[in-house]
């Protein structure tokens, strides 16, 4: 696919999910994108493979879109075209970051504390009954040395 092609799709499938001003604002914005990274000396294809299906990029833009209240018109030819193509590139690792949620970082962090603590806490249990009776020496030691 080249970068008419590529452009094409786009604005196609952005053209039912938001409004005009914000088809022409994305296929703006990627064309200055991939302009940017050709001058970087990345070739077009290149560029093109690192942003993958403009269906599926379009789907990413109308879905924040609506995330964030801006939602206009639906496209249900581009979902269901989306769908199809999702289930088809299934199993297949995206260059994409993986986003976890942040209630599930807290947990994680929380599990690992406890976990961390209870160590801490299992460790001093084993040796107290060593440790006590040394610090008491010691501290018989300094005070009978002491005087």
């Amino acid at each position: 696919m080249d970068r008419t092609e590529f452009m094409d799709r786009l604005q196609r499938s952005l053209a039912g999910g938001v409004n005009s001003s914000q088809v022409a604002e994305n296929v703006r914005y990627y064309q200055d994108y991939i302009d940017m990274e050709i001058r970087k000396g990345r070739s077009e294809a290149e560029v093109l493979s690192t942003l993958g299906d403009p269906r599926l990029l379009a789907k990413s833009i109308i879905e924040a879109n609506k995330r964030a209240g801006y939602v206009e018109g639906t496209n249900q030819n581009f979902d269901e075209e989306t769908q199809e193509d999702v289930r088809s590139q299934e199993g297949r690792v995206s260059g994409g970051a993986m986003r976890v949620p942040g209630w599930l970082i807290i947990l994680f962090v929380v599990v690992i504390a406890l976990l961390i603590i209870g160590v801490v806490f299992s460790v001093i249990s084993l040796l107290a009954p060593i440790i006590i009776p040394v610090l008491i020496v010691v501290l018989l030691y300094h005070f009978i040395r002491s005087k």
